[in-house]
């Protein structure tokens, strides 16, 4: 009589494993009752884990989200009571972004298109750069133009702000670079010259490595990247090899750089005397996009979301050390690659030269790639109208949002990686929901092609540009 309730009662109950998105199992393997749901599981995740403070975390089955219990999701999914549930706990922001629904301003001032938009890594400035050879920097607080940074004598193609906040660099399309200071608008030293073609891409080095923020990459369609000093004012490492134009460029959070090129490969470099260390083949088709799955940490240094300031560069330093290996964990640092020949690559190029996974399913090139700030997903837009999003450990794909109707050309993540926004030649932004995998805002109102877009790192608004010449910023 005994052995039938022992029976009876694991009959209601399902044999689970909780892993971390590495694939780390966390205390083997549970019964847990049908009845269990995400809210007794984040218990049950904090206490194993020994959380002084209880964080919130979201749970995956087979890349779904599980917002039921469990019986119910077994029954819905027809999934067998023999095998052994493998959960994923994601740990997930603590605060909330509202999403963006209304334009609160239309910024007039440039005289041709928007080509790039950033926020600074504090979210409290705004600098844009267009094809009237200018950058302007913007007060968010007014939504008034604050200056216009005067010097370049062509296209302003890239903008990049220091992850410290203290430099802002631009680059043209005649090859030149410029520093500015964006408390004064004022250059910072003479033009950086050294690259014959126009410049495709700038990243500076991350400040957990080196602060204050001193040196920057840039890429170059004439198929170098360079490394300057900002403070020597000069090119210190030209990283040549490359056979075609360079489209891409990442300062990785291990000190490496990585660049992409028109010649189907990626290489990595060491930054001390510009030596190649590997070498990532498998594209069959240009690379045009690289993102980093600490991209997001490496971007913003000290900051977060709280919007406290620093006093020194060492103070800064190390708190951009701790959000680095915080937000790393014991995984390697993950690149993915996204290419003219519809495909996007996955590496682990601390580990190997080889890619983890190829991603297939876009019908036309894949323009921008980009992880979200947590690094748990990928979104990739395309030329195909679609933006998809990917599993950003294991590279599997998870959703495609349709609803733009012509090339997505940029996408931004907010910073709590619940939402996703993109930009589009069809002269709209779009707002996605990653839960729900749907369409969350439409916001059109740009009159022509939406060339970029960035969410500011404090989530509180969008910016945007295009070839209708203006600029718009976005609230929730």
């Amino acid at each position: 009589m005994e052995v039938e309730t022992e029976q009876g009662e694991t009959g209601k109950s399902v044999m689970c494993v909780l892993t971390d998105p590495e694939g780390t199992t966390l205390g083997g393997t549970m019964y847990l009752p049908q009845n269990v749901g995400p809210i007794q599981l984040q218990q049950i995740v904090n206490t194993l884990l020994k959380n002084e403070e209880k964080l919130p975390y979201a749970f995956y089955i087979s890349n779904q989200e599980l917002l039921v219990p469990l019986g119910n999701y077994l029954e819905k999914n027809k999934v067998s009571m023999e095998k052994t549930l493998s959960i994923v706990y994601q740990p997930q922001a603590v605060f909330r972004i509202r999403p963006v629904n209304r334009c609160s301003a239309t910024i007039a001032g440039h005289t041709e298109a928007v080509l790039s938009v950033a926020f600074s890594p504090d979210g409290r400035q705004l600098a844009s750069g267009s094809g009237d050879t200018t950058v302007r920097l913007w007060d968010l607080n007014t939504q008034t133009p604050m200056f216009t940074c005067t010097g370049h004598k062509n296209w302003v193609l890239c903008i990049a702000w220091s992850p410290d906040g203290k430099h802002l660099v631009s680059g043209s399309k005649s090859g030149e670079l410029q520093c500015w200071d964006p408390q004064t608008g004022k250059p910072a030293g003479n033009p950086l010259t050294g690259h014959k073609k126009w410049i495709t891409g700038i990243s500076w080095e991350p400040v957990h490595l080196n602060a204050p923020c001193r040196r920057f990459v840039s890429a170059s369609k004439d198929g170098d990247a360079r490394i300057w000093d900002i403070s020597l004012k000069k090119c210190v490492i030209c990283l040549s090899g490359h056979t075609l134009a360079v489209t891409c460029v990442k300062w990785g959070g291990d000190g490496v750089i990585y660049t992409g090129s028109q010649d189907c490969t990626i290489k990595v470099w060491e930054t001390s005397q510009g030596k190649l260390i590997r070498e990532l083949k498998g594209h069959g088709h240009w690379v045009n996009s690289l993102a980093l799955s600490t991209e997001y940490v490496l971007r913003t240094g000290a900051f977060d979301h709280t919007g406290k300031q620093y006093s020194s560069p060492e103070e800064m330093k190390k708190v951009a050390l701790e959000r680095y290996n915080k937000m790393k964990g014991n995984a390697p640092e993950r690149l993915v690659s996204g290419s003219d020949d519809f495909t996007l690559f996955l590496w682990e190029p601390a580990v190997s030269k080889h890619h983890k996974v190829r991603m297939t399913g876009h019908q036309q090139l894949v323009n921008h790639v980009y992880f979200s700030p947590d690094g748990q997903w990928v979104a990739s837009a395309s030329f195909d109208k679609s933006v998809k999003l990917w599993n950003g450990t294991t590279g599997e794909f998870v959703a495609a949002f349709r609803g733009h109707v012509g090339p997505v050309y940029q996408i931004s993540w907010s910073a709590d990686s619940r939402l996703l926004l993109s930009g589009s030649k069809d002269s709209t932004l779009k707002v996605w929901d990653i839960r729900t995998k749907k369409l969350k805002q439409d916001l059109p109102g740009h009159a022509d092609e939406v060339f970029a877009v960035d969410w500011s790192p404090d989530g509180e608004k969008v910016a945007s540009g295009g070839k209708d010449r203006v600029l718009k910023l976005w609230m929730g």
